[in-house]
C-alpha cells in the first residue's frame, strides 16, 4: 500500500484509480497520461529526428507528434504519417501540405480523395486553387 499522490489515501499500488479522489494511478509519483510515446534523443535543429505520439495527456487532450518523422493521431513535421498531419511531406486523412498523398488535402501537389492544389493534384474531387478562386 502507497499513498495516493494527491490525496495521500492509502492505496493498492496495483490500483488504477484512488477510490477517495479518481486520481489516475495513484500510487505512481507522477503520471503524465496513458498511451503511447517516442521520441528520439537525435535532433535536428531542434526537433526530434523522430517523434511517435498516440498519446493522451492526463487532462485527455492528445499529445501531437513533432519531429523531422512524426508518426501519431495529430503530426506536425516535415515527414508526416497521420489522421491530421501538418508538413512537407504528408500521408494522413486530413492534412496540409506541400506534397500530399490523403482523403482530404490542400498542398502544393497531390493525390488526394478530395484536395485542393497549387501545382499538381490528381483524385476523385481535387480541384486547383486558381480554378476554385475564379469561381467566385
Amino acid at each position: 500500500m502507497k499513498p495516493c499522490r494527491e490525496c495521500q489515501h492509502e492505496v493498492s499500488e496495483q490500483a488504477t484509480a484512488c477510490p477517495q479522489c479518481g486520481a489516475p494511478y495513484p500510487a505512481r509519483e507522477k503520471w503524465d497520461g496513458w498511451g503511447f510515446e517516442y521520441k528520439s534523443k537525435d535532433t535536428f535543429l531542434g526537433i526530434p529526428l523522430l517523434h511517435i505520439s498516440f498519446k493522451f495527456s492526463p487532462n485527455g487532450v492528445p499529445v501531437p507528434a513533432k519531429g523531422v518523422f512524426a508518426i501519431g493521431q495529430f503530426a506536425c513535421g516535415i515527414f508526416t504519417l497521420s489522421q491530421f498531419g501538418v508538413g512537407i511531406i504528408s500521408i494522413s486523412q486530413f492534412t496540409v501540405a506541400a506534397y500530399a498523398l490523403a482523403q482530404l488535402a490542400v498542398a502544393y501537389s497531390l493525390v488526394a480523395q478530395l484536395g485542393i492544389y497549387i501545382h499538381g493534384g490528381h483524385g476523385q474531387l481535387v480541384i486547383s486553387l486558381s480554378e476554385l478562386l475564379a469561381m467566385f
